[in-house]
């Protein structure tokens, strides 16, 4: 893995000095508009340089400030349903291609959180970073011949998640067409998952005991923690050697690419119907193929559980009867889950009720399948043309309440649409597992 180049010696962590970097970006995709509408009234629709211009400039802004911002945005590019494809491909940079931040800083962040400088505890330790995301970037470092990956909290982060979420709102609800109040209505679901995300000390707890739940899969690697060297802001794991899978894997054989898509499939079947919790963060850079030393015991690593969901057993269960074969729309369940409301009138539930059991039809496909194969492009063009039509309904314009489904509902489906497009990127086939419950 080659080292970021490319280095922040400081970065805002006052919910001024955010606010005004962000403005910044507000100003820039003001002008874009402006641009566009001047081009439109001469006859060119350049609607692909407004979303090239726009995601470039609310990237190049949240990259800087990382953060929770940034966080919302790395999710976004999970999905390539939601948003034009200009934003998706912008934001999924922010995986692990950030600005990182200069060494001083990260000494600063050692200094603060185990009283020591990086090289006291460790007999080598890279100045420069060797991946940075939206929260924290990680460093390699070595001691007694053994090799390990530092992730380091940015300074503040944990601190100015409420008031990122403000900022990024204005963009998210012009992005999405929804309004504030259905807005804050999912914004308290993604704010206690931050939270989470930034308390190191409760990932590496996790971390170790869902490595442990999971150490019986097929081809599943989980890295060794070291709580001595790590800290509310600091985790210290093992380094794990591989090739992220969002790299070039065209020389992988069918064979291999349906078994390593069925150790995923195995590793998300299992966390999800067996242990009621899921590493909901299934974006290509938390994922490292073996590629020098392939064996069915170490096919693929999987890192950080700092996105853990965990399923309560009413929504688990209401939502997977929504999984089963020859599935028919439920009103109970639908009025359960809140897809509808006791205020729907007559013309709202039979929208909501045809377009979400279309989106549950699309969702479930898979589950109506011994194999699927994940390779098959038609079904992620069904899904994204499925959402462009949702996302251009003027029917939904005209609802008082745009609000729909359960908070929890939002990383569990994140978590599949992450899955589906891995093992999509795999191009393989999977035998498709279900709970005994479901069968």
């Amino acid at each position: 893995m080659s080292e970021t180049r490319e280095k922040q010696s400081n970065m805002a962590t006052t919910k001024l000095g955010r606010a005004t970097q962000f403005g910044k970006a507000g100003i820039k995709v003001g002008g874009n508009y402006l641009k566009y509408y001047a081009k439109k009234a001469v006859g060119v629709d350049d609607r692909a340089g407004l979303h090239e211009d726009n995601a470039s400039d609310i990237y190049e802004t949240l990259s800087e400030l990382k953060g929770s911002a940034l966080k919302v945005l790395q999710m976004l590019s999970l999905d390539d349903n939601i948003l034009p494809q200009q934003y998706v491909d912008r934001f999924s940079l922010s995986h692990f291609k950030v600005p990182s931040l200069s060494f001083p800083l990260v000494v600063k962040t050692f200094k603060q959180e185990l009283q020591k400088h990086p090289t006291e505890l460790f007999d080598s330790f890279s100045h420069n970073a060797v991946a940075a995301a939206s929260i924290g970037q990680v460093h390699q470092a070595s001691k007694d011949g053994k090799k390990f990956a530092v992730k380091i909290q940015y300074p503040g982060v944990a601190d100015s998640i409420k008031s990122d979420l403000a900022i990024v709102k204005p963009f998210a609800k012009k992005l999405f067409k929804i309004t504030s109040e259905d807005l804050d209505y999912y914004l308290v679901e993604v704010q206690e998952r931050l939270l989470e995300e930034t308390d190191y000390l409760l990932e590496i707890a996790r971390s170790v005991a869902l490595s442990e739940a999971c150490a019986h899969l097929t081809g599943i690697k989980f890295p060794t923690y070291y709580p001595e060297y790590s800290s509310k802001r600091i985790i210290t794991m093992d380094w794990l050697d591989g090739k992220h899978l969002d790299s070039d894997i065209g020389g992988l054989s069918q064979e291999r690419r349906n078994f390593l898509g069925q150790c995923l499939w195995d590793f998300y079947h299992y966390s999800i119907h067996e242990l009621r919790k899921t590493h909901a963060d299934p974006h290509p850079g938390n994922f490292l193929i073996n590629e020098d030393n392939y064996s069915k015991e170490d096919a693929i690593g999987i890192l950080d559980f700092g996105c853990v969901k965990e399923l309560r057993d009413e929504f688990y269960f209401n939502y997977f009867k929504l999984m089963k074969k020859e599935f028919i729309p439920c009103e109970e369940i639908f009025y359960e889950l809140g897809f509808l409301y006791d205020t729907d009138n007559a013309e709202e539930r039979k929208l909501f009720t045809e377009l979400f059991s279309g989106a549950i039809n699309l969702l479930s496909r898979p589950f109506d399948h011994d194999i699927f194969d994940f390779g098959n492009d038609d079904y992620f063009k069904e899904l994204a043309h499925y959402g462009e039509n949702i996302s251009n309904l003027p029917e939904l314009r005209k609802t008082r309440r745009t609000a729909r489904g359960p908070r929890d509902a939002i990383y569990i489906n994140r978590t599949y649409f992450g899955l589906y497009n891995l093992l999509n990127k795999l191009d393989c086939e999977v035998k498709v597992t279900r709970p005994d419950w479901l069968n």
